[in-house]
């Protein structure tokens, strides 16, 4: 819908003034308007910046709880009660930027630095899929001498990998520095899946304190990126913001507006938002001591209130977070999330993975892939669903969002899920956690309302329990 002449590099379309004129105006909402603009989210249509910010400026707890209701309402009538699992793959650390809150920082001496070779990336590949992963995000700190060819060679290199069991990665999304037209274009060609872009604070001041060096420094360059990619041919695209650097208000209306342009001049919002929160790195002391901390029942609101703000768009949580305030969060609105994550290149590998010598932050959730599953499973009646049949058949971008907000994500995602959880438990699962498994698809299935798509689904699990792979709808 746009054209490259839209694409201008220095355009920053982040109105703050009308960021802290909704915030002003938000203070002290009365309780009428809160339960006016969660009857209007209830009608899974989204809210307004505004909206946003007079749900998180409440102050009454029982309308707090209000919100998470209604953020739990939205997340089980258009996701059910599945979790999309992925694992993040280090590719390099190598960084030229100094960015005072990444333990990346091109000045931190005391990191070990490290950029895969192909094999050493083939490794890394097959550890992930004999755990049973098959979908990864590739992440790359960005140096003058790892453009977008190298990156295209390394998704070529991921995607040639398969293992002895079902294993193969079906879909590798890439978070990397910003690029120009011909690169992500070049990304779009070798087969990425969703492109990550976070411009960590929409604060423009701040973004200018907090990057000292490096091509990172340029607010604008960084903003449209993701425009960038559209042009590139990648629709599916994915906005975040580093919870901690500033006003967390701020930053969620940041994103919002962020959004909100990208809609206008592509007919689509972002596929995915991510909301990392600030986690100690090595010599990093603003990692240690966020200029702007965000407590647990804050955090909570900002993910529930993103559920009501953009319905249909994915929600990522990461492991920086612990166990069991991930699975509140996965309550109120996450969609998607990694799962025995290491943060470092070659980590997959390295027995002794707990090392802030290497990583870039510190992991709250260690727990391996089989028992996040277990947990999600036995203890929360979650379903793990590893499912890329939308984006091997083309169901991205804006006609991924047409079929979402008619229901489609309920009537083809969590089948293909339980295909995808069937084929875990076939092939990576430990006992007790296939045990489980195995008694939560029988409970999905009596669920079935539709006898002809239940009895379609029973004979594709029956033909994955004798040997096939890869069924999907």
């Amino acid at each position: 819908m746009s054209t490259l002449d839209s694409v201008n590099e220095s355009r920053n379309f982040i109105d703050e003034a009308a960021i802290w004129d909704a915030m002003k105006r938000a203070v002290n909402p009365a309780p009428a308007l809160v339960r006016e603009i969660l009857a209007k989210g209830l009608e899974r249509k989204g809210i307004t910046p505004f909206e946003a910010a007079a749900l998180l400026k409440n102050t009454d707890p029982g309308l707090d709880e209000e919100i998470f209701a209604a953020a739990r309402s939205i997340k089980q009538g258009i996701y059910g009660n599945r979790i999309v699992l992925f694992a993040p793959l280090y590719v390099t650390n190598e960084c030229k930027n100094r960015c005072a809150y990444c333990g990346f920082n091109a000045d931190n001496k005391d990191l070990e630095r490290r950029t895969l070779t192909p094999e050493e990336l083939r490794r890394e590949v097959e550890v992930l899929e004999d755990l049973g992963h098959k979908r990864l995000l590739l992440v790359y700190g960005e140096h003058p001498k790892l453009g977008a060819q190298w990156i295209a060679e390394t998704v070529r290199t991921v995607y040639d990998v398969t293992s002895e069991k079902s294993g193969e990665i079906r879909r590798v999304n890439i978070n990397c520095a910003p690029l120009d037209v011909a690169g992500y274009r070049l990304l779009h060609e070798v087969g990425i899946g969703t492109y990550q872009c976070f411009q960590e604070t929409y604060h423009k001041e701040t973004y200018r304190k907090v990057h000292l060096g490096g091509i990172k420094r340029n607010f604008e360059w960084r903003l449209n990126a993701l425009h960038r990619a559209q042009e590139g041919g990648v629709d599916d695209v994915a906005l975040g913001a580093l919870f901690g650097l500033f006003d967390p208000v701020f930053e969620v209306l940041g994103l919002l507006h962020h959004a909100a342009q990208l809609e206008k001049d592509y007919g689509v919002g972002p596929h995915t938002i991510s909301f990392p929160r600030m986690e100690p790195a090595l010599n990093s002391d603003m990692a240690y001591n966020p200029p702007f901390p965000v407590q647990d029942h804050l955090f909570k609101k900002i993910v529930a209130v993103l559920r009501i703000a953009v319905p249909y768009t994915g929600l990522i949580l990461t492991t920086r977070e612990k166990a069991d305030f991930r699975t509140e969060l996965i309550e109120v609105g996450v969609s998607q999330m990694s799962a025995g994550s290491r943060t470092y290149p070659g980590a997959y590998q390295d027995p002794n993975y707990d090392r802030p010598e290497v990583q870039q932050f510190c992991v709250g959730d260690s727990r391996s892939l089989d028992e996040v599953i277990r947990s999600v499973v036995t203890e929360h009646g979650f379903v793990p669903s590893w499912c890329t049949a939308c984006y091997r058949l083309g169901r991205t971008g804006e006609h991924f969002m047409e079929l979402a907000k008619k229901g489609f994500i309920q009537q083809f995602c969590l089948p293909n899920g339980l295909l995808t959880f069937k084929e875990y438990l076939e092939d990576y699962a430990s006992p007790g956690t296939r045990e489980a498994g195995e008694a939560m698809i029988a409970r999905e299935l009596e669920s079935f309302p539709d006898a002809g798509r239940k009895a379609s689904l029973q004979r594709r699990l029956e033909r994955i329990h004798q040997g096939e792979r890869d069924l999907y709808y």
